[in-house]
Order: structure tokens, then sequence, then C-alpha cells
């Protein structure tokens, strides 16, 4: 075809479907949803091309009395004319990466597969209100670069911190707290070489895929590439979970349904333990005026590893009614032992008590009545209890025995001792529970509690802004969450894992609690926000569970660093905003980037004279794509390589984590 006559035709194409802003993303044509609307026969589009005497004529074909849309033949040209693309995508398709010999979006059976359609983190987020469009870091990866990309990389940077302070340290310990700072993929990778098998818990709370948070992630990715994100990252972290470990997700209703699909698929439909639904915020604010019902609700999915091994804690909230009236026995002579107990009623010893008739007590003390009754079961907690049926079929067969000789001696009061749970007391048949073992602490103060239930909404305070000395405007999770979950899922000395970190509410947690953590946080407030938390918490910071648990600071925890290699350049190319800036950068690859061995990057930038017409931004997403993104780390099996310089006390602590210090 002539070239002039197909420029016409090309712009007689665009013309109308500029009248289907759909279509359209700035000056871009999106051409996979034309391609997908012509393939479903919209009859609208298809209507509007034909009434073009150009589009007509050259993709219309008469047949009898009908007119036939050659629609193939329009998607094959609307796929392989670069006339469609931004300036960018035109040029990217020169710099050299191509499959087969076919530049990559010539070539119909190249496949951008994550985590090598890698979507971590978009280029250019350093300002936590600018929304981002997913950007793409890899195309096409062979056997052997997917398992250099994934090897386990050097630590550097190293630091331990402590109540006295900053410390340089060579060695790692099984007890040590971590911290690392790095793509989160490839430090769960890292991980492996000593943790798997080894976590008891993983939290995350990752980005929501909403647009709304505050964390610096892309969160505007589409299903398929979120759920990609996600599910490359928990497939490794599943390696990391004990046996009896438990992984718990914060997650809205954006993206719940898609991702129980994904867990059911990856951990199996039987590991699907809860779904609690968490009241974060009140019917308050801007949100009232929005047709239909206030959304108020966040969920935490959890999943067990194995559930043939998996044994939860009971876990109990504030009875916001108060006492519980159904445990309405008082045991008399309860300091003499089990053989001297007696049982009354808790009235009967109440009214004993405030010297006042029981038929009287209500009536004499007026609204004082349920305040004192309530302090006097508080006061005598250790001795106040209510009798429960014993079911035989969720019992043991000791316990069953034991049963029935409390039977035949019903004054009696029988004892058993249980491995790891509180002992039985059984009394004629029936089992003695404690109200005491029904309060909890909250807030520093004991408090009558009910078993958790799946709706949780006591977990936000509301000075959550505050907590932990440092400020994250959205996303922040409660410290009473995160130690509730903790409590459900863990004992003292177990593995926490969180790699989305954040502001590190599920770090500081749980070294209050007495666990140990590893946490994983990619983007640069890592120091501003999660460090600067962890080394509050040391220090005996007051905020969050701080009371509950009785915390006045200890502990210790190391931060590390991925040894960065290509991800030194990607870090500074998505912060420039001069062309000075970047023409420095681009000389600095030039000498000592790692590149696609595809590309001759002096001839992208100098000699091609398209180079010098792209924007600033096109120019980043260009020099991004010709790194090699295989080396955005250094491997561990490198470290002696002299070319990386890397010195004796980096070595030996890499050594030490990795164990016997070589691969």
């Amino acid at each position: 075809m002539n070239s002039t006559i197909e420029t016409t035709l090309l712009n007689n194409i665009k013309s109308v479907l500029s009248d289907f802003p759909e279509y359209w993303d700035e000056e871009t044509l999106l051409k996979n949803k034309v391609i997908e609307d012509l393939r479903h026969y919209d009859e609208k589009v298809i209507t509007a091309l034909l009434s073009n005497d150009k589009i007509k004529e050259a993709y219309a074909l008469s047949v009898a009395d009908m007119t036939i849309f050659k629609v193939e033949e329009f998607i094959e040209m609307l796929r392989y004319k670069n006339y469609w693309e931004n300036s960018y995508t035109k040029y990217r398709n020169e710099i050299g990466l191509t499959s087969d010999g076919k530049y990559l979006n010539y070539n119909t059976d190249v496949v951008l597969d994550f985590p090598f359609k890698d979507c971590v983190l978009e280029g250019g987020m350093s300002n936590e209100d600018e929304g981002k469009k997913e950007v793409y870091y890899h195309n096409v990866i062979a056997k052997e670069e997917i398992d250099t990309l994934l090897s386990p990389k050097v630590l550097t940077n190293i630091k331990k911190y402590d109540e006295d302070g900053e410390h340089e340290i060579t060695e790692f310990n099984d007890e040590d707290n971590l911290i690392i700072k790095g793509n989160n993929l490839l430090a769960l990778h890292t991980l492996k070489e000593r943790y798997a098998g080894k976590v008891k818990l993983i939290y995350i709370d990752p980005p929501y895929n909403t647009g709304n948070d505050s964390f610096r992630y892309n969160d505007r990715f589409n299903h398929s590439t979120w759920l990609a994100f996600i599910n490359t990252r928990l497939e490794i972290a599943r390696e990391l979970l004990q046996k009896d470990g438990t992984i718990a997700i914060s997650i809205d209703n954006n993206e719940l349904g898609y991702l129980l699909v994904m867990l059911d698929e990856l951990f199996g439909r039987n590991n699907r333990k809860n779904i609690i639904t968490i009241k974060r915020g009140s019917v308050t604010g801007a949100k009232v005026i929005n047709p239909g019902v206030v959304n108020i609700a966040e969920y935490v999915v959890i999943y067990s590893k194995d559930e043939d091994y998996w044994s939860p804690n009971r876990v109990f909230m504030e009875n916001k009614n108060g006492w519980d009236k159904r445990y309405n026995q008082f045991i008399k002579n309860y300091d003499g032992g089990i053989e001297k107990w007696e049982f009354t009623t808790v009235l009967e010893e109440f009214s004993r008590e405030m010297g006042i008739s029981k038929s009287r007590l209500k009536k004499e003390l007026e609204e004082d009545y349920e305040e004192l009754l309530s302090n006097f079961v508080y006061k005598n907690s250790d001795r106040i209890a209510q009798l429960a049926t014993l079911d035989e079929n969720s019992i043991s067969k000791k316990a069953i025995e034991l049963k029935k000789e409390s039977l035949e001696h019903p004054q009696k009061i029988f004892y058993m001792e249980r491995e790891g749970r509180k002992p039985y007391y059984i009394v004629n048949g029936k089992l003695i529970l404690f109200i005491k073992d029904r309060m909890v602490n909250i807030d520093g103060e004991n408090t009558f509690a009910q078993p958790a239930t799946d709706i949780w909404d006591d977990v936000l305070p509301n000075d959550i802004h505050n907590e932990g000395g440092v400020v994250l405007r959205k996303g922040k999770k409660p410290e009473k969450l995160i130690s509730r979950i903790i409590d459900l899922c863990t004992t003292e000395n177990d593995i926490v894992l969180d790699f989305f970190v954040g502001s590190g509410t599920t770090a500081a947690v749980s070294i209050k609690k007495k666990r140990q953590f590893i946490a994983i946080e990619q983007l640069s407030y890592i120091k501003e926000l999660t460090t600067k938390r962890l080394i509050n918490t040391i220090n005996g910071e007051s905020s969050g569970i701080t009371n509950q648990v009785n915390w006045r600071g200890g502990g210790s925890f190391i931060y590390a660093e991925l040894d960065s290699l290509n991800q030194h350049y990607i870090d500074k190319l998505t912060k420039i905003t001069s062309e000075e800036v970047l023409e420095s950068i681009l000389e600095e690859m030039k000498s000592s980037a790692y590149l696609n061995f595809k590309v001759e990057l002096n001839k992208v930038t100098v000699e091609d004279k398209h180079f010098s017409t792209l924007s600033i931004d096109e120019k980043k997403k260009v020099l991004i794509d010709v790194l090699d993104m295989n080396q955005l780390y250094l491997n561990y099996s490198e470290i002696d390589d002299t070319q990386y310089d890397i010195s004796d006390e980096v070595k030996q602590f890499n050594h030490s984590f990795y164990g016997q210090g070589g691969e």
C-alpha cells in the first residue's frame, strides 16, 4: 500500500476510534481493548468503523446484499502497526529487546510472566500521593537466568541496634531479629537458605489494589497482575512456614474474593480457617454522604499450612456486656484445697459480704448494684465458676472415665492434668470453668472477656496515627490487631515474618510479646519509619500494647540490605527530575551497569537520533529497560569476586548467616 494512502487510512481509523474514550490512555490506543470488542462483534464500534468510507473500502467485503467486516485483517493491522504507540513504546521497539529475531510486541509467542514481569515497585513513586500505572521490568528470561535472579543475595550495610545504640557486627545468631531492605521477592528467596520450615506465623498487609494506600507501592494493578504479584511471593513464603504454621493476610473487599480463590489453590481449601471482619472506622465524616451501605470493614484471612498440625490458641475479646452471669457459682474454702471446696451462689456470697439480704440487694444498692456486684466478681475471679457439660465426643478417654467416676461420687472434686493446657476440675460429671480464665488485660486493666469471634470491633484505638512514635497517614495497622493475631497463632520465641512491614507494627509487637521477627521492606522509608519505630520500641516507647504487656523496653534487631547492583541505578533513575542528572547517571551506567546483552547503550542513547526526542520520563523508562533485571542485587555465590570489593567484615557476616562460608 502506498505510504501516503496508508497514513490517510490510519488517520481515518484513529479519528473514528477517538470517539471511544475507553480505548485510549492519553495518546496511546489500548489495542487489546479494541481487539476484545471486535472479537465479540461489538455492534457500536463495528458500525462506527464501517461508516467511514476509507475504512469500509479497505476492510469490508460485499457479498450479495451483505457487508462483511474483515475483523481478523483489521486486528492484524492494529497489532503490527506501531503507528498506535506513543513515542516511548515506538522507541522501545528499536533498542534491541527481541525474541527469536522479532521485536517483542510483534512476537505473539512471547509471554510476560511474573516474576519476570515485575510490578514490585513503580519507578518514580517517591511521592506517596502520586498514582501510577503498572510498569513491567522484565520481558523474556531463560531458566539459567531465573536461577540467577532468585539466588541468595549478599547482605550489606549491616548494623545491630539495642538499648546501647548502633553497633557493627560480623556474626548472626539464631535468636537475632532481622530487618532487610530490598525487593521482598528476592529477600524471601534469600531467607529460604536459613529459615525454610522455621517460621510459625506470616502476617502481611499488602497493597490493597485500590489506589488509596499511603504506602508507595504501585497500588493500582489490574486484578491479574495484582494476583501474580502476591502469588509469587506467597509461593516462596509458604516454604518458610513450619508444618503447624499460619499465614494471616489483611485485605479489603476490593480483592478479597480473588485472594481467597488463589489461597485455596496455593494452601488448599481445607486449610482456610477464618475470614475475620475488622471494624476499621466509625460511621462519620464524608463517607456517610455516599449512597448505599457505609463500608467500614476490612478483613484478615487466616490459612494453616497443614490442618493436621494446626493448633491455634484461644484468644479473648472484651465482653462489652460485663460479667457473664452464667458464672454463678462461688467456691467457699477455696484456699484449703479441692477436698474442702464447697459451692454456693455468687449472689449468696455477695449478700453475705454486703450484710444485706439477697432479696433486698437491688433495692438498697439501687444504681450502684451492678457496679458493686461486678467489682465483687472481679475481686474473687479465682473462685467464681460455672459448671459446664462435658461432651464425650470431644474429650479424651481418660476424661470420660473421670467424668463417670465423678458421677459415682457427686460430692468429690476430681483433678486432671493436661499437657500444654489448663487442667480439668470435674464435679458430679460437670466441668468447673473459672471466670478468671475469661478475663484479659486490655489497655493495662483486667477485663471480663469472651472467646474471640470472627468479628473484631475492638482493635482500632483512637491514637493509631501516633503508635510507635512514627506517622503513616493511611494504612498503619493497630498494635492491638497484630497482638491478637500473634496471640492466636504463636507462643513466646516463635518466629514471625512480615514482608510488607511498612511502619513496622508487626516487628514492634513481636518484640513486646517476646517473639522473634523477620521484617522485609523495599521502600526508602524503611529508615525514616520502620527502623525508627523499632528503635523507639527497644527504648520503651509507651504507645500501643505497651501497658497491656507491661513493656519497659529491651531487645535488639539487625538491619541489613540486599547488596545493590542494578537496583542502585533504578533507585537513582526513579528520583531524578532534570536532564543534567539523567546524563550523569547515563555516563555512570555506561561504565558500570549490567546491561541486557542485546543492547548497545551508546548506540541507543547517542547514535540513535530518536532518544533525544523522548521526554525525561520516557528516557528513564528506556534506561530501566536496558538494565539486566537479573543483576538487581549481588548473589552470595559471587561474594569473593574481587571486582565487587566486598569487605572482610561483610563476608564474615554473610558466611555466618548462610552457614559455613559458602554455597
